[in-house]
């Protein structure tokens, strides 16, 4: 590995290292139906993002829910001694990628088929918490 190479990927850890986050893969939802819910919930305070995950009837909301308090962990496991109270955490981003799609085949009238693919998503979820000053924690 060349030296540009290895600084590079040393700054991206060091960044890595002030970023609260946590990653779903292969979610077996639609992207489109993910996005719904990413939307209702990006820039909340955690606390209500969690109530309306837990409140919401859609079906991917439940491993939205999940994914949250992952990221609450990873939280609280690089800030020991922290409340989380008092750090103001909120949702900065989240992004949600189509994931891979399982390709089947449906049976159709007079001895054809149809394509059905069963389409999967990927989510990442980012924390950050807000001073008191209103500035972000994170450059």
């Amino acid at each position: 590995m060349g030296a540009r190479k290895r600084i590079s990927a040393e700054k991206r850890k060091e960044a890595a290292k002030e970023r609260y986050q946590a990653v779903l893969r292969n979610c077996p939802t639609s992207p489109r139906k993910m996005r719904l819910l990413t939307g209702l919930i990006s820039g909340m305070e955690v606390n209500r993002a969690l109530d309306v995950l837990k409140f919401s009837s859609q079906e991917a909301s439940r491993s939205l829910e999940k994914l949250l308090l992952s990221a609450i962990a990873n939280w609280q496991a690089k800030n020991e001694g922290a409340r989380i109270e008092e750090s103001n955490l909120y949702v900065s981003n989240i992004n949600v990628d189509g994931g891979r799609a399982m390709k089947r085949l449906q049976t159709a009238p007079q001895g054809r088929a149809y394509r059905i693919r069963k389409r999967s998503n990927h989510v990442t979820l980012v924390l950050d918490s807000i001073n008191k000053e209103g500035e972000t924690a994170s450059k």
